[in-house]
């Protein structure tokens, strides 16, 4: 199930909040590789340094899976980090497996906000926007910030980073560098996803702790890094996008759906609205939801517009919020972040990014 590899570190490559990039040379080749990156994870495994031994796991690298390439360190047997000092938290994420972390929860009983959330029950109409990919978070930024750039004040924003893809937030070097920049007032990690400003134990919990501890006037829910999907109706992780609106609406939010949407998939199952959102929103939502669908003249606003049909009345039970796209280019081409999904970047498959920034867009205008 695992493939296990032994290396020495030879060079420390980069490093963002919660995570250490590194080149090593493996005792062992795999996949006819003798040298590799590999990243590492401090506050799991310590910090590394140039001549260390490290073990490492390389399954999905020899997979050739979408994990960045990387190999990923499992401990540094010579020098194993000192016992963390005591402190509060017994929360357990990733869970029964040999790197399980123990966090202080947001709101378990050591918590300084138990109190706050233990009766808490309500987000206020807060707007939450749903997505598939990981890779919509910064173009949903971008659209939600393109009413600061006509001189309306910036939204604190809450991200709730769930645990269908990477279960470590600082795998995300987006995350890492859309907080150094402000696009990100804080970070929650819910369900086995750890390392956010705040641990939740499941999405409900997690959006009550956006609104009640950070303060947040919007939320950005996606997964995690490293979309799971099986060429299957329903064998894919963004599934738990429709529960996510679930929870949003539930909790007296305003769930905001943004379409998952591509003019350049190779795939014709995502090729306009992805099967995937048509499923989770259409099928998994039960609760209604704003779904916005971008709007501009041709394709694949045509077609997206068909397709999204299904999804509002008199069959669906969405609303559909149709939201134009003409302006959020510029938007775009201000993230801090290279704007990429599937391998494709902004050039290459535009229109992923404007369906994105158009959610924010609407999730702004609620905001009034």
């Amino acid at each position: 199930m695992i493939s296990w590899r032994g290396g020495v570190v030879r060079t420390v490559r980069g490093r963002w909040a919660g995570a250490v990039e590194l080149e090593v040379d493996l005792e062992e080749p795999a996949g006819g590789r003798t040298q590799v990156r590999a990243l590492a994870y401090p506050a799991l495994v310590g910090e590394p340094r140039p001549g260390d031994r490290v073990l490492l796991t390389v399954s999905a690298l020899l997979r050739g899976l979408g994990t960045g390439g990387y190999a990923m360190v499992a401990g540094i047997p010579d020098r194993l980090p000192a016992d963390p000092p005591p402190g509060p938290g017994h929360v357990v994420k990733a869970r029964y497996t040999p790197l399980q972390p123990m966090l202080l929860g947001v709101d378990e009983q050591e918590s300084p906000w138990h109190e706050r959330l233990r009766d808490a029950d309500d987000v206020a109409g807060m707007p939450v926007v749903v997505a598939d990919l990981h890779s919509a978070l910064p173009a949903v930024l971008a659209g939600l910030r393109a009413r600061a750039r006509d001189g309306a004040p910036a939204p604190r924003v809450a991200y709730v980073m769930t645990d269908g893809g990477a279960l470590p937030l600082a795998f995300s070097r987006s995350v890492a560098t859309l907080r150094e920049a402000g696009w990100l007032t804080a970070t929650v990690t819910a369900g086995q996803a750890f390392g956010g400003d705040h641990e939740a134990v499941n999405v409900h919990t997690a959006l009550l702790a956006a609104r009640h501890v950070v303060g947040a006037d919007v939320v950005v829910l996606t997964q995690g890094p490293g979309n799971l999907g099986t060429g299957t109706r329903w064998g894919f992780s963004g599934v738990a996008a429709g529960e996510a609106l679930n929870a949003a609406a539930v909790l007296g939010g305003r769930p905001v759906a943004a379409l998952r949407v591509s003019a350049a998939d190779p795939r014709e199952r995502h090729r306009g609205v992805s099967h995937h959102s048509l499923t989770a929103y259409g099928r998994v939502a039960l609760c209604p939801a704003d779904v916005v669908v971008p709007v501009g003249p041709g394709e694949p606003w045509d077609l997206v517009r068909e397709q999204a049909r299904e999804l509002g009345a008199p069959t669906g039970r969405h609303r559909l919020v149709e939201v134009p796209v003409e302006g959020l280019r510029a938007a775009l081409e201000d993230s801090p972040v290279r704007l990429s999904t599937m391998g494709r970047g902004l050039d290459e498959d535009e229109a992923a990014f404007l369906a994105s920034a158009a959610a924010g867009v609407h999730a702004a205008a609620l905001l009034g």
